[in-house]
Parts: structure tokens; C-alpha cells; sequence
């Protein structure tokens, strides 16, 4: 045993590697699975005296090492070797270099920005809410409670019948969860997803993106919401007409709904108000101290009218030739 081990020694060390073919003749000579010599030893053990058996193994154990030892140092030359052989051969300095495509911003996305930043110029805070409320938040509190006939204009999908969970049908919900955990005065924007259980049209989705704005605090009148909404629409539009019309909202009084004058029509763009007193008492505001104004607006439809679009549906397409023509901000 004690010769046959030193002559695979002396074997392993004369063994001759030039190429990587060399080097897997060598692997599979010594190491392989079947017929390789040191596995071959390994299988011998079994039929040496239980005393010589361990002396035996671990002599061949080293034996074992030592040859991965060669493989792994003549696997990582050839290694580096292809690999900048090939980075040689295939590198040509005269080819012009991969352009990177640039991504563009979703029409939708542009326009949100855009109106953040509108409001933030004038004192107001962007906060966020939850997309899946309760009943309380998106419809009681607002002064709409069950049964009420409002409730049938925003049909929306209920996600759990006891306690009443469903995904949100305005933003406002968001107007209740801030003042119950803030004192006025407070200018605030939101501006997120609402579901409603509409047909899908061009003029509508069951899916929309709505910004609702509230300021509250002391003598505010409507005569500020008005220049709130014509700050917002002349930014916007450039010079328009604008008119209000009276409206009804369960959560204001009084309201209106806002039309701006778009080839060579009336196209209604939003609804606002003044807060209604029940809604402050259903968030412990007093109402004798505190006054607000509150607006909503589907981002959607105020695209269409900015981008001169006909059809609402093309928004949610993914249609990268509709997407690529806003490479800019608006």
C-alpha cells in the first residue's frame, strides 16, 4: 500500500497541464466519481486491518487535497486566461457605445407631481391615506350616513360585510383621519387611488386617481376657495373661463361644481365647498371657531383635457408608444 500511494504521488506531481483539456483528463484520472485512482484508494480502505485503516485514510485524504489543490490553481489561470482572451477578441474601440434608453414619466404621474408642487407653493402639506377604509371614515363621518341617497353615486366594492371594510371611494377619507389627530389650522393636499363600481368607458374607469385639498382655520370663507380654485386652474390652463355652478355634497354646504370653458364647450372639472358643520363635530372641531373649504378633482379627466385625449382607457394600456411621447415634466 505504502509503494502504490508514493507512485500516484509521483504521478500527480509529473502530471503535465498545458491546456484545460489537460486539466479535466487530470480531474477525472485521479478524482473521478468511478474509476478515479485516490476514489479507487478510498474503496480499498474496507480491506485493510482495522489498526492500518486510519493511518491509511488519512494519508490519502492528503493525497486527495493535494491533488484538488492542482486542480483549483489551474482552473483559476485558465479561467482568467478565456476570459480575457474573449474580452480581447471581442472588444472592437471603433463601435460606438450602447445607448441607455431613457424611461419617461407616466402622463398621470406628471400631472400629481405637478399639482403637489402647485399647492405645496402655497402653504399646503401632501400627505397620504389608506386605499382599503372603513365605513365611518369614507362615508359617515362625511355626513353621508347608511342609507343615505348619495351613497348610490359612489356604488363602490366591500371587501368585508361586518365590520363594513371597502376600498375607498373619494379621497376625502383622508381629510377625517387627518383632523382627528391634528388641531387646525391646517392647508392639506392628498392625492391617490378611489374605486367606484362604474362601467368602463372612455370617460370612466372603476379606478381613478382623485386629489382632494382642505383648509382649515379661523374666518375662512368661500371667497378663499375661489382663489384656491382659480390659482390652481390658471396654473394649469393658462388664461380660462371659469364659472361655478351651485351643486349639493353631503360633507360641504354650500357647494358648487367647477366648469372651465374647453373647445368651445363647458366641461365640469371639480366639485369643492365649504366643510359642513357636522363633519367638524363628527372630529371634535368646533365649528363656532373654525371654518374650511374643501375640493376634489379627478386627475384622469383633467388629463384629457391637458393632453387632448379622447379616450380615458388609454392611461392604463401600457402602450409604450402612448408612454415614450412624455419624456419631460409638465
Amino acid at each position: 500500500m505504502d509503494k502504490k500511494i508514493e507512485k500516484i504521488k509521483k504521478e500527480i506531481k509529473c502530471f503535465h497541464i498545458k491546456t484545460y483539456d489537460d486539466l479535466e483528463t487530470f480531474r477525472i484520472k485521479f478524482l473521478g466519481k468511478k474509476k478515479g485512482i485516490i476514489t479507487i484508494l478510498f474503496k480499498e480502505l474496507s480491506k485493510i486491518h482495522i489498526h492500518k485503516r486510519k493511518i491509511f485514510g488519512k494519508i490519502i485524504n492528503e493525497l486527495k487535497k493535494e491533488t484538488q489543490n492542482k486542480i483549483n490553481i489551474f482552473h483559476y489561470k485558465y479561467k482568467n486566461d478565456d476570459h480575457k482572451n474573449d474580452k480581447d477578441a471581442k472588444f472592437d474601440p471603433t463601435i460606438p457605445g450602447k445607448s441607455v434608453e431613457i424611461g419617461s414619466r407616466h402622463p398621470l404621474s406628471i400631472l400629481n407631481n405637478r399639482i403637489i408642487d402647485l399647492f405645496m407653493k402655497i402653504g399646503f402639506t401632501y400627505v397620504d391615506g389608506p386605499e382599503i377604509e372603513d365605513d365611518w371614515h369614507n362615508f359617515t363621518a362625511l355626513n353621508i350616513p347608511i342609507f343615505h341617497p348619495s351613497r348610490d353615486m359612489q356604488d363602490t366594492f366591500f371587501l368585508c360585510k361586518n365590520p363594513d371594510i371597502l376600498l375607498r371611494t373619494h379621497t376625502s377619507s383622508v381629510q377625517i383621519r387627518y383632523m382627528k389627530k391634528h388641531k387646525p389650522p391646517f392647508r392639506i393636499l392628498s392625492i391617490g387611488k378611489v374605486y367606484r363600481n362604474e362601467t368602463i368607458s372612455s370617460r370612466s374607469n372603476f379606478m381613478f386617481h382623485q386629489a382632494e385639498g382642505f383648509y382649515i382655520d379661523k374666518k375662512v370663507s368661500f371667497s378663499n376657495l375661489k382663489q384656491t380654485i382659480h390659482y390652481l386652474i390658471t396654473s394649469l390652463f393658462g388664461k380660462a373661463k371659469i364659472r361655478f355652478r351651485p351643486s349639493y355634497f353631503p360633507f360641504t354646504e354650500p357647494s358648487a361644481e367647477v366648469d372651465i370653458y374647453c373647445n368651445n364647450e363647458w366641461i365640469e372639472i371639480m366639485g369643492c365647498g365649504m366643510v359642513d358643520p357636522q363633519v367638524f363635530k363628527n372630529v371634535n372641531i368646533d365649528a363656532e371657531i373654525y371654518s374650511g373649504f374643501a375640493f376634489g378633482l379627478g386627475i384622469e379627466r383633467l388629463a384629457l383635457i391637458i393632453y387632448k385625449m379622447k379616450d380615458i382607457r388609454i392611461y392604463f394600456d401600457n402602450d409604450i408608444r402612448f408612454l415614450k411621447q412624455f419624456k419631460s415634466e409638465f
